[in-house]
């Protein structure tokens, strides 16, 4: 038998009403999305689902959620991507993430971003994995060089569509530079101040002095090596979410949890992308992950039943528990 969905959400509500003071209870849209991550967390896991390419089609893995489940995930992602193509149909992921959020989802974008070194589209091998000399980071880094002025310049591409989303109302958990301890990307795998973590600092000094105050920013990391998590760690101010993506293994470990919550301090912690839904023996044990994100074209490796399993579980929030009503 199925489970009664407003429980979930009552509980949650009665968080929010505590933080967001008299009146009626307020939905995340008026405590914001940093509030409502806050809330649920230890309680509650919101049910996400990337929608990759094509971004002409940006459900199609969300409606396919719903197929299997009967629900709509919580939290809806997007990617505003790298390809000629996808650069052109940009505009189509911002109307759906305005529809998402209208319609009582969270919504989360990535950016499988281009290098400064080439233009505004590019391929994955030799664009989205290229690497960069290290005379060339340095540059990169350095106020006011060429190579630097070009990330800007790149910066600057995304930033009217994220005004679109700021004039909607929508409040985007906006996730640059993701897996920012792992090489495989032309930005990542470089610890310490004047590594990785430094270009988050100019990623982030620069959209918010284009005026973007409606992004909740994700940083994020990945699972293949939590040794040392701080070295990737850019000033407190620039962070307020922080998220792990599970590509080593199935499901994230003790181990991974607890380096979480450690890196994290007071910020939410999340599962920012899995191959495999998180089960709720699982989210039983590492209660704090405020949300999963499912990984596009992996929701077609899951055994319909344990994707219901978990959609259908007390803990774990779908979209009709998220409705702004």
């Amino acid at each position: 038998m199925r489970r009664r969905r407003s429980v979930p959400l009552l509980a949650v509500a009665a968080v929010l009403l505590a933080t967001a003071g008299p009146a009626t209870a307020a939905p995340p849209a008026a405590t914001g999305t940093l509030d409502y991550l806050r809330a649920v967390s230890g309680t509650n896991t919101i049910s996400g689902q990337h929608n990759k390419e094509p971004l002409s089609n940006p459900t199609h893995w969300t409606q396919q959620v719903h197929d299997i489940t009967g629900d709509y995930p919580g939290l809806w992602g997007g990617d505003l991507l790298f390809s000629e193509a996808d650069v052109r149909d940009r505009q189509n992921l911002v109307d759906e993430a305005i529809n998402q959020w209208n319609n009582g989802a969270l919504v989360s974008l990535t950016w499988h971003v281009c290098p400064p070194t080439q233009g505004s589209s590019c391929t994955w091998d030799d664009g989205v994995r290229a690497e960069l000399s290290d005379e060339q980071w340095q540059e990169l880094i350095t106020d006011g060089t060429p190579l630097n002025e070009a990330w800007k310049a790149r910066l600057d591409e995304a930033v009217p569509y994220l005004r679109q989303l700021q004039d909607a109302g929508v409040q985007v958990l906006w996730r640059p530079l993701h897996e920012i301890n792992d090489g495989w990307s032309w930005w990542g795998g470089r610890p310490g101040p004047d590594g990785s973590a430094a270009l988050y600092r100019i990623t982030h000094e620069h959209l918010t002095g284009q005026g973007l105050t409606s992004l909740v920013w994700n940083w994020n990391v990945k699972d293949s090596d939590i040794s040392d998590l701080g070295a990737y760690l850019p000033a407190d101010e620039q962070v307020d979410v922080a998220s792990i993506d599970i590509w080593e293994k199935a499901a994230p470990t003790d181990a991974d949890y607890q380096a979480m919550l450690a890196v994290a301090g007071d910020r939410p912690i999340a599962l920012g992308e899995v191959g495999t839904a998180p089960t709720p023996e699982l989210l039983d044990a590492q209660p704090g992950w405020t949300y999963f994100m499912l990984w596009a074209e992996y929701l077609d490796d899951h055994d319909p039943a344990e994707l219901q399993r978990t959609y259908w579980d007390d803990r774990v929030l779908v979209l009709d528990e998220m409705s702004r009503g």
